[in-house]
């Protein structure tokens, strides 16, 4: 059963007064933390703390019921992990912002998280004055990564560029670099079967081949790959 902690809110969300603040829902199943993030963000004026949740599934309850403009949020929760929680919320309601908030230093997870729709990450250990620019970030909709999570979020990039070998004329057998040539020049299907003296069709399947082969998509991305590889006779 979803408990709501509306005894916590002190002030009304739709409140005049409140009309400009960050309104936050604190999502985490340890209660003296969340005890703790409320009294630190508590003294900023204009961030509201509305609500709390213990567990993943009333995260999910109380951020599309309160709609808070951010919910600051624990992987590591009962019932609803984490993840699943932010990809319930952002689906749902993607102008509530994310901010997950955990011990989690693990690349897989960091990345779960983001692709599941975290605007930002942080661990727990990063100072207050952090989590309260943050939250403030994510409000206004950039994203924000600790120091640490973002070396990792970079390393994993240029590790998963470093794996991805970059095509080769090589892989293309003597005909359809000739085709991929000629598709380079300028010349039309039907011109390219007439020079070859094969059908039109025999013309799309080579090219089909080339594409794949090379992992792209256009007759424009063929055309940029062959000229990078000098294989256009146009200068």
């Amino acid at each position: 059963m979803v408990q709501y902690w509306i005894c916590h809110i002190n002030r009304g969300i739709g409140d005049e007064g409140n009309a400009m603040k960050i309104t936050v829902l604190l999502a985490d199943d340890h209660t003296i933390l969340r005890q703790g993030l409320r009294a630190l963000l508590e003294p900023e004026e204009d961030i509201e703390v509305v609500a709390e949740a213990c567990n993943g599934r009333e995260a999910v309850t109380m951020a599309l019921d309160l709609a808070p403009r951010v919910v600051v949020m624990d992987l590591t929760m009962p019932e609803v992990n984490g993840v699943d929680a932010i990809r319930q919320i952002a689906t749902q309601n993607p102008a509530i912002k994310v901010l997950a908030l955990s011990m989690v230093h693990d690349r897989g997870c960091i990345m779960e998280a983001l692709k599941a729709g975290a605007t930002g990450y942080l661990l727990k250990d990063c100072a207050a004055e952090e989590l309260v620019g943050a939250i403030r970030k994510v409000a206004q909709g950039q994203s924000y990564l600790g120091p640490k999570i973002a070396t990792l979020v970079i390393r994993d990039f240029v590790e998963k560029e470093g794996q991805q070998t970059p095509a080769t004329p090589e892989v293309l057998s003597p005909r359809e670099r000739e085709v991929l040539r000629l598709i380079a020049d300028g010349c039309s299907t039907k011109e390219i079967a007439y020079s070859f003296g094969v059908s039109v069709k025999t013309v799309e399947t080579q090219r089909s081949k080339v594409m794949k082969k090379l992992k792209l998509f256009t007759v424009a991305d063929l055309t940029k790959f062959a000229i990078r590889q000098g294989m256009t006779t146009i200068n």
